[in-house]
Order: structure tokens, then C-alpha cells, then sequence
């Protein structure tokens, strides 16, 4: 079978030969099971699918090698007190075969990545999304480790004006280097460190056939602090209609809502031109995003 399609600069080749020696060499247990490759939307790991109910996800790329040890240490603790089902890690590999890094085995999870713009049930989903953050929310953060984007908009401040120039031409970019300035100005959170997953974009999210939230994926940004960058779905998701439906079931004051807005757009700028020329998918979701965010300031 073919190699999972390649994202980044030197990224080791994975396919369903690699995963098998890598199973049948760590895990004899599940020698024989059919490995089969996942059209995942996630652009850090190479999925696939171990038999009817396991997974196998090994990282494209250094910087989310860690994200393995990170999902087996705080996903078991998090599963029972979440109201929708997580990944639950079952096994971590170990590097071999030329693969250089850890690697993860978890419970396989049914559903469907949203489609953009064609959502069945878009105020029932944001509903289910807030319902989900409000629950991780409440969940204890003693001792957890702080969230990767529990950080400052101004952390970003260089990386999203290299990328507004990279799109001079594809996008307003008078008008959205006037947003980005806007949006660094906005108080900083002052609230209480909460648990948050930080990555709610399409591709960690899974749809039932009725259009409601069944699971969430990918907690490699999980961890507790700031809870802004949870809130980018309105944006990367849920149609400009069903965006009150979720603030209003966050409880969301003005200032978090726009700092949201910013990292989310933030994320998106910088998106497109890193991908532009290898994932397709999350190029044409950060455009859209983009759209909507700029949209939002004649709305």
C-alpha cells in the first residue's frame, strides 16, 4: 500500500509495510490483524487502522513525537469525566524498523470529519462543542502540565504578519493586518487555569450520520491555563448562525470572543502558505476561515 502522503520537509516515509513490522516486531498479540491506512485530515500523524477496533498513529514530524507520552499519561484520567468518547490510549511503541520516534496504539473511534459549510444540524453541533468544552472545563487541572497555546496573542505576532505577507495578493492583507493590530490590544485572560484541548478544527472532530458531535480527537495540545484557543471552532466549523448558539452556552464575554477570533485567523494565515503545496484539505479550510473572520468585522 502507498506511503501516507508527506507534509513536511524530511519527514520519515510511513506506510502499512512499516506499521506491520512494527506491530508484528512490539505487539505480537495483534500479528495478522489487517492494517489499513486512514484518510485523516490531521497533518502531525500518519493514521491507521489495526483490525476493527484499534488504531495505530505515528508522528510525521519531531515536534509532535511528544504528543504520545503526553495522550497515554492524561487521556485515561480525562475519558470518564468527558461526555462524548476520546481516543483511549492502549499501547506505545517504541522507535524501530528506521522509525525514529514513540508511537501510539488506541481504541479505534467511529464517525465522520464535518464538512465545512454542509453541516446537517449546525446549532444542535455547537451545542454539543460547547457542551464538550464545558465539561473539560470542569475537569481538575492540579498537576496537569500548561497547554501549548495557553500562550499570549503577541506570541504570535511575528509568524502571523510573515504569513499576512506571504498572501499579499490572495487576501486583503491592509484588512487583516487592521484586525491583527486590533486584536493585540485586547486584554490578556485573567481567569482560573482550565483544562482545554486546543486544537477543535475539523479534522479532530468526528460526526455521527445525524450531524451531532460523537467523539474528539487528537489531544496533542491538550493541557490546562487559557482557554481561548478552544473557542477557534466557531470559526473553523459552525457557520456564522450558529455562532451565538455556542458562545452563548460558553457564557463568553467580548474580550475572549475576539481574542479567539484572532487565534483563530492567526492559525489560518499561517496555515496556508505551509500547506499550500501538501494538504489541499487544511489549505481550503484555512481559507474559509480566513473568509469568516474578515467577514465578521461588516457583520
Amino acid at each position: 500500500m502507498c506511503a501516507a502522503a508527506r507534509m513536511h520537509p524530511e519527514e520519515p516515509v510511513v506506510d502499512a509495510a512499516l506499521v506491520r513490522r512494527l506491530v508484528s516486531a512490539q505487539f505480537p498479540e495483534w500479528v495478522g490483524l489487517p492494517v489499513t491506512p486512514v484518510g485523516s485530515a490531521g497533518a502531525d500523524n500518519a493514521m491507521f487502522r489495526l483490525g476493527p477496533e484499534l488504531a495505530v498513529r505515528l508522528p510525521r514530524v519531531e515536534w509532535a513525537a511528544g504528543d504520545v507520552r503526553r495522550e497515554h499519561r492524561w487521556l485515561p484520567g480525562l475519558a470518564p469525566r468527558l461526555p462524548l468518547p476520546v481516543p483511549v490510549p492502549v499501547a506505545v511503541g517504541r522507535p524501530a524498523a528506521g522509525y525514529p520516534w514513540e508511537w501510539s496504539v488506541l481504541r479505534w473511534l467511529d464517525g465522520v470529519n464535518p464538512a465545512v459549510g454542509a453541516l446537517a444540524a449546525p446549532g444542535a453541533l455547537a451545542r454539543d462543542l460547547a457542551g464538550f468544552v464545558n465539561a473539560l472545563r470542569a475537569v481538575d487541572p492540579s498537576g496537569a502540565p500548561v497547554g501549548p497555546r495557553s500562550v499570549p496573542l503577541a506570541s504570535r505576532d511575528g509568524a502571523t504578519r510573515a504569513a499576512i505577507a506571504q498572501l499579499a495578493g490572495a487576501i486583503d492583507t491592509a484588512a487583516a493586518t487592521a484586525l491583527w493590530d486590533k486584536a493585540l490590544g485586547l486584554p490578556e485572560y485573567d481567569g482560573p487555569p482550565v483544562w482545554m484541548h486546543g486544537d477543535l478544527t475539523p479534522g479532530n472532530l468526528l460526526l455521527s450520520r445525524t450531524g451531532r458531535l460523537a467523539a474528539v480527537l487528537d489531544f496533542a495540545l491538550m493541557g490546562v491555563g487559557d482557554p481561548t484557543a478552544d473557542l477557534i471552532a466557531a470559526w473553523y466549523l459552525l457557520p456564522a448562525s450558529a455562532r451565538p448558539a455556542f458562545r452563548s452556552a460558553l457564557h463568553v464575554d467580548d474580550a475572549m470572543w475576539a481574542r479567539a477570533r484572532a487565534w483563530a485567523f492567526s492559525i489560518a494565515l499561517v496555515t496556508i502558505p505551509y500547506y499550500r503545496h501538501t494538504d489541499q484539505a487544511r489549505t481550503a479550510n484555512a481559507r474559509y476561515v480566513v473568509r469568516e473572520v474578515l467577514a465578521d468585522r461588516g457583520r
